[in-house]
């Protein structure tokens, strides 16, 4: 579309007429039909986003070489027109991590931890968020709204919820309500609230459903079309024969619980042949070049089809296979196709992305104070005017009746620090270890792992409060054994006690941060010393006291 308004037909007929009005009054308003005119032309835009269920990037061959993959050309060809990011990190559910792209606020923040009517449970999105659709309403009444396809951020019940994907925003809501489906063949869809029974294979509908409603919108309005399949999430079962390339399988229930991962290409198959053909139908329309398309994942594949075949660290975990997920933009929004970009993505992004490539640059305006977001717009990156837009990527999984595996994630390029609810940490360096095999807290971190470790934990404790950085730091107790102190209470919150096990005299007593600025220090004679909170933001410290011969001792306190 062309940026100088002079490259219009339509400059080039009234030029004469600006030029020879002498009224500077009826000039004026050539100008402003003029400028209506060229800003309608200009300001076309369309996203469509697409999400896959539960879908790791290792199927695929042009991410990741694992030597078993499934052929995609319709996802091939996006990513020829488009950017592949190789690092966006999800939620490790369906619902989390939902409601982080249609909030751009993370799951503490929302209380969508987990699987909304699944095991273990989750709160349901509470309907009184500012949503994405509704922004975009706001920002251009005439932007076509709809969510085809699976919404799962509420239950079905009672039966007012049904209703809830149009109150925050969408003009047409059509699909299923709940996660999974029972049957690919055998399904209930509602539209707009109403539940019917659909017998056409759920890949599919989704896609007949989306070509027409975008039939219906009007050729002179922009759309948002948020199109959520269920595929690839079980069952597992033989899409129809058309859709895929394993005509060897036989579909029985013994041949899928023989062959699990070649159900599920069939399936990822199956759902690229469909995407093809909505490409198609949008090409069709003459809508394809004017639309912005993202591709993303909701979160990694189940153990039964994981390509590392490890049960613990798949979907449903906040390790890299459970949260790791594809993402492919494509459009023409995006400068120089054909990039792979390693930046740091969170799905709470595209919360940001979608209303900026939709022509609202200015949506932060109507984010209340009282409720921040978190995303980031990722339009530098698809224009190619920045290689990063956050220093971390965070996660988390939490469940109304908790289990082993909630926690919270936070990493950098390179590090990966894990805190789970129970109390423990891990600490990977996913560079060299991307598999998180390797967990660094079992042994003395060095230097830099500690200042990676520091950081993160710091961090992360910016972020959602509380103490994160622990006993894994590297601080000898005693360097000296002619003399011993503890201190009391430790965690602390207003104030700790230092004692010696004999009085001292002139001793100096320093507290510093885990970056090595010091934040207090005193000279001291007696046996106990208190230590106030003043001056002390939550986090580890270390307390070091000092001889006047020189010798020393040191150990770490924390902050609540």
């Amino acid at each position: 579309m062309p940026a100088d308004f002079t490259t219009f037909p339509f400059f080039w007929l009234m030029s004469p007429v600006l030029y020879t009005v002498k009224s500077y009054r009826l000039k004026h308003f050539y100008w402003l039909v003029f400028l209506g005119f060229a800003w309608h032309a200009t300001a076309q835009r369309n996203v469509l986003l697409i999400i896959a269920d539960d879908l790791s990037p290792d199927y695929f061959g042009f991410y990741e070489d694992h030597g078993d993959t499934v052929d995609v050309p319709n996802l091939r060809k996006l990513m020829n027109r488009g950017i592949r990011f190789d690092n966006l990190m999800a939620n490790p559910v369906c619902s989390a991590t939902r409601a982080t792209i249609l909030t751009g606020r993370y799951g503490f923040r929302t209380g969508v931890g987990g699987i909304v009517g699944g095991q273990g449970g989750s709160n349901e999105l509470d309907p009184a968020e500012l949503t994405l659709p509704s922004l975009l309403k706001s920002y251009r009444p005439d932007i076509a709204t709809a969510n085809i396809g699976k919404w799962h951020l509420h239950q079905a019940m009672p039966v007012s919820q049904l209703k809830y994907p149009n109150q925050l925003g969408y003009d047409w809501f059509e699909g299923p309500f709940i996660g999974a489906l029972q049957s690919f063949t055998n399904w209930t869809k509602y539209t707009n609230g109403v539940p019917g029974t659909v017998t056409t294979y759920a890949t599919t509908e989704n896609v007949n459903n989306a070509v027409s409603w975008l039939k219906n919108v009007n050729k002179e309005d922009p759309f948002f079309l948020w199109l959520a399949f269920n595929a690839p999430h079980e069952p597992l079962h033989l899409p129809p024969s058309h859709l895929h390339s394993f005509n060897t399988l036989s579909g029985t229930q013994m041949d899928i619980n023989a062959k699990p991962k070649s159900y599920f290409k069939a399936m990822v198959q199956a759902l690229d042949t469909e995407i093809g053909r909505l490409l198609d139908s949008l090409q069709a329309l003459n809508r394809l070049e004017e639309t912005d398309i993202i591709f993303i994942g909701d979160n990694g594949n189940t153990f039964k089809t994981a390509q590392n075949g490890d049960n613990k660290k798949a979907k449903g975990t906040i390790y890299q296979y459970g949260v790791h997920v594809p993402l492919i933009i494509a459009g023409p929004s995006v400068a120089n196709p054909g990039r792979t970009s390693d930046a740091l993505i969170n799905t709470a992004d595209l919360f940001a992305t979608v209303l900026e490539l939709m022509g609202d640059y200015s949506w932060s305006n109507e984010i209340p104070v009282s409720n921040p977001v978190d995303t980031k717009s990722m339009v530098p990156l698809i224009k190619n005017q920045a290689t990063a837009i956050r220093p971390w990527s965070f996660c988390e999984n939490f469940k109304l009746i908790p289990d082993e595996n909630d926690g919270k994630a936070m990493r950098n390029q390179d590090y990966k620090l894990i805190n789970f609810d129970d109390g423990h940490q891990e600490f990977y360096h996913l560079t060299a270890d991307p598999a998180e095999n390797n967990d660094l807290l079992q042994r003395t971190l060095s230097a830099g792992e500690r200042e990676q470790y520091n950081y993160l934990c710091t961090e992360m404790s910016g972020l959602v409060g509380g103490v994160y950085c622990k006993s894994t730091i590297a601080v000898k107790e005693v360097e000296e054994d002619d003399f011993t102190f503890t201190v009391s209470p430790n965690p602390f919150d207003y104030g700790t006690t230092v004692r010696f096990d004999r009085e001292m005299d002139h001793v100096t007593l320093s507290l510093s941060n885990m970056l090595g600025t010091k934040i207090k220090e005193t000279m001291f004679s007696g046996k106990e010393w208190q230590l106030q909170r003043e001056g002390c933001a939550p986090g580890v410290y270390v307390l070091q006291v000092v001889l006047p011969n020189g010798r020393r001792a040191s150990t770490k306190i924390m902050v609540n």
